[in-house]
């Protein structure tokens, strides 16, 4: 798989996360958040799992306990980052918590300089900025007050940072990007539904009552859509996979419209422009820049 490859396998993945926004948000008028996140995440673990086994029989060396440590880390960090979101959206409004969420195509690239003096292309420091514009003119250029439910997803962005991060320090070196994805799920998932049996009412009703929400967050939000970021991110960088996975707020807002009815104002569309800006700037100009260094005597 080639870098446009894997870019635009992270851009289906945000199409994916888009329409997730829709299916968490619908859910919470059934379901209580760490029972909602304990059951998606087990039923993508068990829908990835055959393809994980597949890519085990395949592999040509077993991986190491430090492997297995990394991966159930990168899975603490998803159960963070879904949960405090999931909980957020109890007391915040979709647009705010798109918005806020998205403030993670600003810190992957920060929090790798930090913890690693990992340094990223130029183009990805304006990109990234860019992409921030645009989600804010997507969430309509305001924000209302903050409240819990903002903070909390200010957090999810962190997590979802450090998620990304760490999955690019992962994948590539072991060769095990769909193992990795079932092994994060599995982790995600039994804490959820331990704290959500610890804490939570139990209510089986509202398994039915949410289920086409489960099954999608489960199967493709989650399942699939984990499994392409890691996937691509093998080929890519965090800081570019940040950029396209921050497309995810424009296709939550196209399938708002269509599914809830919601209507973009016009500082919504130029939002999806920038985005998209960024999403080309990622993806051309590195490509051009280092074309004509080549040809330059």
């Amino acid at each position: 798989m080639n870098r446009l490859q894997a870019n635009l396998v992270l851009l289906l993945a945000g199409a994916m996360w888009g329409m997730g926004f829709v299916a968490q948000s619908t859910a919470m008028d059934a379901i209580t958040p760490f029972f909602f996140t304990g059951l998606r995440f087990l039923l993508a673990t068990l829908v990835i799992l055959p393809f994980a086994l597949r890519e085990a029989r395949n592999a040509p060396v077993k991986l190491q306990k430090t492997n297995w440590l990394a991966f159930a880390w990168i899975g603490l960090l998803l159960f963070s980052a879904s949960s405090v979101q999931q909980i957020g959206l109890l007391t915040t409004t979709v647009t705010n918590a798109g918005f806020l969420t998205g403030l993670y195509v600003v810190l992957v690239p920060l929090f790798a300089v930090i913890l690693f003096r990992t340094f990223p292309h130029p183009v990805v420091w304006p990109s990234a900025i860019t992409a921030m514009a645009g989600i804010w003119l997507l969430s309509g250029g305001a924000l209302t007050a903050f409240s819990v439910g903002d903070w909390l997803n200010v957090a999810a962005a962190a997590f979802c940072a450090l998620q990304l991060i760490f999955i690019g320090r992962s994948a590539a070196p072991t060769g095990r990007p769909v193992t990795l994805a079932v092994t994060q799920f599995a982790v995600c998932g039994t804490i959820g539904l331990a704290v959500a049996i610890a804490i939570e009412p139990i209510n089986w009703m509202a398994v039915w009552l949410a289920l086409p929400e489960i099954l999608y967050a489960g199967i493709f939000s989650g399942g699939a859509a984990f499994t392409l970021q890691v996937v691509g991110q093998r080929y890519t960088t965090a800081p570019q996979a940040a950029i396209f996975l921050s497309s995810e707020a424009v296709f939550a807002g196209l399938f708002g419209a269509l599914l809830l009815g919601e209507r973009l104002p016009a500082s919504g569309f130029l939002g999806c422009g920038l985005i998209f800006a960024a999403i080309l700037a990622v993806e051309v100009l590195p490509a051009v820049l280092s074309r004509r260094s080549t040809l330059t005597p």
